[in-house]
């Protein structure tokens, strides 16, 4: 493949210095081999350092928003991030055109919603793909979670994988973060969806306006065909045009919720006046709202209502409000919750089943936004009747210094909280407090199986180390 095809690919791109075959592609200037297509997207002087790394490992060209001083083929592009993932879809044949494909973003949500929306395509005897915050999934095929959105050389490899494989649909979760580094730019979404915005990732974006300005991108400047919009979100109403669903606020798909259980809730779905009822195997309104998401959003894609229905019933999403066990006649939730408003909907969902206490065992990850820990103290303190604060995935920073956060934002309500900071003590502190009717929420990280300490990714479950608790006792 030749760097002078690519070059008509991304409007404003020149080449300096000659042609070039190229036969792979790298961003990793300590991986790149020979006849690489090296990715040169950061500022100077890094990228002189990468790009001569990468020249000395055999790489063919270089693309990038300048001249590195690598004596190289130069694909010189407006916007290096976006050549990258532009890069990456030429490279592989553009899969992205030969899939219809489903884009949800929003702050909380968007796996179970994805997940929802691969399971009714199945149900409707559709060949379909996840990618997200599990990982992918396609056909028999696995892939182990990195990011929530890929990047773009992973993500079109993927793709591509998919096509192979036969499938026909591909459901993405799409980061704020993937939109605002244009990881997704050569995709035209045959329906993006949009779940919610609340305040999250503020360390990168910096204030909630940019955050939201970067959600946007999916249903701006022709990125996507149809929009599926959550009309309960007051920021649905800057999305432009689309189809509605809601719980409390009028919209084109809303839903009458008929029973509520610890094993889930039976809901009655009103699509544009064609009823459906779904058994939802998850617990909560937000719960109730995702399905909605899911249903309209396959609707449109032309999915038959039955399928709705049974799609949704077999929804399986790991460490979302996910039941993994029981002691004396308490129950234990654990559950992806990291956000304020995420913390909140869990725990009211949970509460109506309460008999005892609800106990929260939560924490805040490090090196990421901190103006919301002590929000998601105060929240805690409001709709928990005890809670264990404990480390997430500290990273680089001392788990002290972002419990003492948290507990700023907590004792404004409340002093019922204790602080543990080894993650597996403090849940073995949290079910040895459990009586008769008690619930505890183990919040934050879900169905991850690393914890994050110092640069260091420890083998870490909150599912196991349940499981695992619960047979010592």
């Amino acid at each position: 493949m030749k760097l002078s095809e690519l070059a008509k690919e991304i409007e404003g791109a020149r080449i300096t210095g000659g042609d070039a075959e190229i036969l792979s592609l790298a961003q990793d200037s300590r991986v790149a081999g020979r006849g690489d297509l090296f990715f040169a997207y950061r500022e100077e002087p890094e990228v002189r350092d990468y790009a001569a790394e990468a020249e000395k490992r055999g790489a063919a060209a270089i693309l990038s928003e300048r001249e590195t001083g690598a004596s190289l083929p130069h694909l010189l592009v407006p916007d290096a991030r976006v050549g990258m993932s532009r890069g990456a879809a030429w490279f592989y044949g553009h899969p992205e055109r030969k899939l219809k494909t489903v884009g949800v973003t929003g702050t909380n949500g968007k796996t179970t919603v994805t997940r929802m929306i691969r399971s009714i395509l199945l149900a409707d005897g559709k060949r379909a793909g996840v990618i997200g915050t599990l990982g992918a999934e396609y056909g028999e095929t696995v892939v182990s979670p990195a990011l929530t959105t890929p990047d773009p050389i992973s993500l079109f490899s993927l793709l591509s994988e998919m096509v192979r494989g036969g499938m026909e649909y591909a459901v993405l979760e799409v980061s704020a973060h993937a939109l605002a580094l244009g990881k997704v730019e050569p995709i035209f979404f045959d329906v993006a969806c949009f779940t919610n915005l609340t305040q999250d990732h503020l360390d990168f974006f910096g204030d909630m306006g940019k955050y939201g300005q970067a959600k946007a991108r999916l249903f701006t400047g022709g990125h996507c065909r149809e929009a599926v919009l959550n009309a309960d979100d007051p920021f649905s109403r800057t999305l432009g045009e689309g189809a509605t669903y809601g719980l409390d606020c009028p919209a084109d798909n809303f839903a009458v919720i008929e029973e509520e259980k610890l094993s889930g809730t039976r809901a009655l779905l009103n699509l544009e006046d064609e009823l459906v009822e779904v058994t939802i195997p998850l617990v909560g309104r937000h719960n109730v709202s995702n399905a909605l998401a899911a249903a309209v959003s396959a609707r449109r894609l032309g999915v038959r209502l039955g399928a709705v229905a049974g799609g949704i019933r077999k929804t399986r999403v790991e460490g979302r409000l996910e039941r993994v066990g029981e002691k004396e006649g308490a129950v234990i939730f654990v559950d992806f919750a990291h956000t304020p408003d995420g913390i909140r909907a869990s725990l009211e969902a949970l509460r109506p089943f309460v008999k005892g206490r609800l106990i929260l065992l939560f924490g805040c990850g490090g090196n990421r936004d901190r103006a919301k820990r002590p929000l998601m103290g105060e929240v805690a303190a409001k709709y928990a009747d005890f809670s264990v604060l404990t480390s997430d995935n500290p990273r680089y920073e001392e788990p002290s210094a972002i419990l003492a956060a948290v507990e700023e934002g907590y004792r404004r309500h409340s002093r019922s909280y204790v602080v543990i900071e080894e993650r597996e003590a403090a849940t073995e502190y949290a079910i040895g407090k459990l009586g008769q009717g008690d619930v505890l929420l183990i919040a934050g990280k879900g169905g991850e199986t690393e914890q994050e300490i110092m640069g260091i990714k420890y083998a870490y479950n909150d599912k196991t180390i349940v499981k695992r608790l619960l047979e010592k006792s």
